[in-house]
């Protein structure tokens, strides 16, 4: 019997979640982001588009047609009305996009370890029933120092950052997994080949 298996990957801003996918992709996963298809959902001449010019108007557009996301971002993030007229469209069609991404993966291997790759999973973004559900943690003061130093932050931007975002606790509490990322690189990623060998041997299982 053919299962495919459906992961859950979140984590705070510089936790180092973006290693743990990568890993994943590099042992067979099939690896889906939801940032990514948040900048699909919006693309020149789709409806979430459409939506969105209606509701802010023209000036939310680059002079190439794409949507200026800073630009918007400045308009949203100081009115919370505003910022959930945008996710009321934007997150049905990143829902819709995901759901799609998914299909095709089990369409292509009915044993696929899928992982859907979600930041903000633990602030109630995503309900979607996964089989297990990781989390990516630092401690905080190493994702201040990644921020500063990898992405040139301030201290107060990076501060802010990462205070925006659901804790560390809220995160624990969601997940069935947890990888700490806030020692060396080799050390995260001996930790993903764990986790991966757990996954293969329960399809192996499951069959």
């Amino acid at each position: 019997m053919s299962v495919m298996q459906l992961i859950a990957l979140t984590g705070g801003i510089a936790a180092g979640k973006s290693t743990i996918a990568r890993r994943l992709a590099e042992l067979g996963a099939v690896h889906i982001d939801a940032d990514s298809l948040a900048r699909e959902a919006v693309l020149p001449d789709t409806p979430a588009l459409s939506q969105i010019v209606d509701r802010f108007g023209t000036h939310v557009l680059g002079p190439d047609g794409m949507l200026d996301r800073q630009g918007l971002a400045q308009i949203v993030f100081r009115d919370q009305g505003a910022l959930g007229d945008l996710n009321a469209i934007v997150h049905p069609a990143v829902r819709e996009l995901t759901a799609r991404r998914i299909a095709e993966a089990e369409a292509a291997d009915p044993d696929a370890v899928v992982v859907y790759d979600v930041p903000l999973l633990a602030e109630g973004g995503e309900v979607r029933p996964f089989d297990l559900v990781v989390v990516a943690e630092a401690h905080p003061e190493v994702q201040l120092h990644r921020l500063m130093t990898i992405r040139g932050m301030s201290r107060d931007d990076a501060s802010a950052r990462i205070a925006s975002q659901a804790s560390n606790e809220e995160r624990r509490a969601i997940a069935d997994v947890l990888i700490d990322t806030g020692g060396s690189e080799e050390e995260t990623l001996a930790q993903v080949d764990e986790l991966w060998l757990r996954l293969t041997a329960e399809a192996t299982a499951a069959r």
